[in-house]
C-alpha cells in the first residue's frame, strides 16, 4: 500500500465513525460525498530543474509541489530536500498539512513541495542556485495568497530566505508573506525556530493532565536529535522530564539517570552526531524506539515504527513530533495494547501555527516580541487539544481518529459555505 492510499483509507474510517454519531439520513450520504473531495489533490505540479555545478556539469533535479485543499484557505507546506522525496509523499504530507490547518483552527489549506536531492552533497552555492530554479518553475502556483511554503526536511531559514529574494525578483516587489520560516532578519518571525518543539510540548502536558500517566518518572527517548528533536528535548529538560536516550542518523545514546541536554547538544555542534556523549551506553535507533519509557518521542522521518517493531514498543504515550512516524498497520496494533498516541497532526503543530503569525506579522508589516508569539501559540494549540479531547469523547474514539472527526467536519463545514 502506498502512503497515500492510507489517507484514502483514514478518511473512509472517518467518515464511518462520523456516520454512526449522525441520526440524518442526509447528513450521512453528504459526510461520503463532500470527503470524496479530499481523495485527491486540487493540483499536482512536477518540474525539471537544471542547475549548473560548481565544476561545470549540467545536473538536472526533479522538483514537486502539491496542493491538497483551499477550502479553509491558502495552500500552506513546507519544501523538503531529501534523496527519496518522490510524488507518493509529497501527496501524502500535504494531505497531512490539509487536517493539521483544521485541527488547530487556522485559516489555512494543505500543500507540499520537495526535490529529490541529497543536499549534503551540494555546496552552498549549488543549494542556492536549486532553490531559486525550484521558485522560478513554481512562480506562478505559489504566493501570499495562494501558497506559502515553509522549511522541512533538510531546508531552513537561509533556504527560505533565498526563495523570498527570488520570488520577489519574479513579481517585482519585496514579498516577504511568500514563505514562512524566515531568518528574523528578513522579516521571519520570533520563536519559529522552537515552534514544533514548544508546541509538542503544549500538547504533552495539556493531554496528559486528561489521559494520566501510569509510569510517574515521566522518563522520556527522544528518535531524532534535528531541529524538532533537540528543541523538544531542551524544552522537556528543562521542564523537569528525564530525557533518558536520544538518537540521530549516526545512532543513539542512553543514561538511566537522564541525559544532561544541554551538554549533549554543545556535544553534537563539536563532533556532528550525538554518539561519544560522555556518561552514556551506545545505543540503536532500533533499540530505543523499543525502550520502556514513559514517553516516546518519534521526531525523525514517516513509518519508524511499523507493523514489525510495534510489538516490542513498551512506551505508554507516543508523541508524533515528527510526521507520520507511524505505520497505519502498527497504529492499529499499538491502540489495541493501549498505548496512548498523540497523532502528529496537532503533535508537531506548532510549526504551522507560528508560521501562520508569520504570515499575518507579514501582511501587516507589524511585528510581536518573543512573549507574544509564545502566548498565542500555547492558547492557540491548547485550544486545539481541548477540541480534540471533546471530539474524542463525544465520538467515543482514539485521539487520532478524533483528530480526523475534527478536522474532516470542519473542511466540510468550509466546503457547504462554499456551496462545493
Amino acid at each position: 500500500m502506498n502512503q497515500f492510499q492510507s489517507c484514502i483509507n483514514q478518511i473512509n474510517k472517518t467518515c464511518n465513525l462520523i456516520e454512526k454519531n449522525t441520526k440524518s439520513s442526509r447528513l450521512r450520504e453528504t459526510v461520503y460525498q463532500e470527503a470524496e473531495i479530499l481523495k485527491k489533490p486540487q493540483r499536482v505540479v512536477e518540474v525539471s530543474i537544471p542547475v549548473k555545478m560548481d565544476n561545470g556539469d549540467l545536473k538536472v533535479f526533479t522538483g514537486y509541489r502539491v496542493q491538497h485543499s483551499n477550502a479553509r484557505g491558502p495552500y500552506k507546506g513546507g519544501l523538503r530536500y531529501h534523496p527519496q522525496v518522490n510524488l507518493d509523499e509529497v501527496k501524502t504530507l500535504s494531505f497531512w498539512m490539509t487536517i493539521k490547518s483544521a485541527v488547530v483552527n487556522i485559516p489555512y489549506g494543505g500543500g507540499k513541495g520537495g526535490i529529490e536531492v541529497n543536499p549534503k552533497e551540494l555546496s552552498q552555492g549549488e543549494l542556492e542556485r536549486l532553490t531559486r530554479g525550484y521558485v522560478r518553475k513554481m512562480a506562478h502556483n505559489i504566493g501570499p495568497n495562494k501558497d506559502i511554503p515553509a522549511p522541512d526536511v533538510y531546508t531552513d531559514a537561509q533556504v527560505m530566505a533565498w526563495f523570498m529574494d527570488e520570488y520577489s525578483r519574479i513579481v517585482g516587489e519585496n514579498t516577504p508573506a511568500a514563505v514562512t520560516g524566515k531568518p528574523v532578519e528578513l522579516a521571519g518571525s520570533l520563536g519559529r525556530e522552537t515552534a514544533t518543539a514548544q508546541g509538542g510540548f503544549y500538547v504533552l502536558e495539556n493531554l496528559l493532565k486528561r489521559i494520566g500517566n501510569k509510569n510517574q518518572k515521566k522518563d522520556i527517548a527522544v528518535n531524532g536529535f534535528g531541529n524538532a528533536g533537540a528543541n523538544f528535548a531542551q524544552i522537556a529538560y528543562k521542564g523537569g522530564y528525564k530525557i533518558v536516550a536520544v538518537s540521530d542518523s549516526g545512532g543513539g545514546v542512553y543514561n538511566e539517570k537522564g541525559l544532561n541536554i544541554d551538554e549533549l547538544i554543545r556535544h553534537k555542534k563539536e563532533t556532528g552526531s550525538v554518539t561519544g556523549f560522555k556518561g552514556s551506553r551506545r545505543i540503536s535507533n532500533e533499540e530505543l524506539l523499543t525502550m520502556k519509557v514513559s514517553i516516546l518521542v518519534p521526531a525523525a522521518l514517516e513509518n519508524v515504527i511499523t507493523k514489525e517493531n510495534s510489538s516490542s514498543v513498551k512506551a505508554e504515550t507516543i508523541l508524533e513530533l515528527a510526521n507520520g512516524p507511524i505505520s497505519s498497520q502498527a497504529d492499529e496494533m499499538l491502540s489495541k495494547k493501549g498505548v496512548v498516541i498523540i497523532p502528529d497532526v496537532l503533535a508537531n503543530a506548532g510549526g504551522v501555527i507560528v508560521s501562520y503569525f508569520e504570515w499575518v506579522q507579514n501582511l501587516r508589516h507589524f511585528y510581536w516580541d518573543a512573549d507574544k508569539v509564545q502566548k498565542r501559540l500555547q492558547t492557540q494549540i491548547e485550544k486545539a487539544a481541548e477540541d480534540l479531547w471533546q471530539t474524542k469523547q463525544e465520538y467515543g474514539t482514539d485521539l487520532r481518529n478524533g483528530a480526523y472527526i475534527l478536522a474532516i467536519n470542519r473542511i466540510n463545514k468550509a466546503l457547504k459555505w462554499r456551496g462545493v
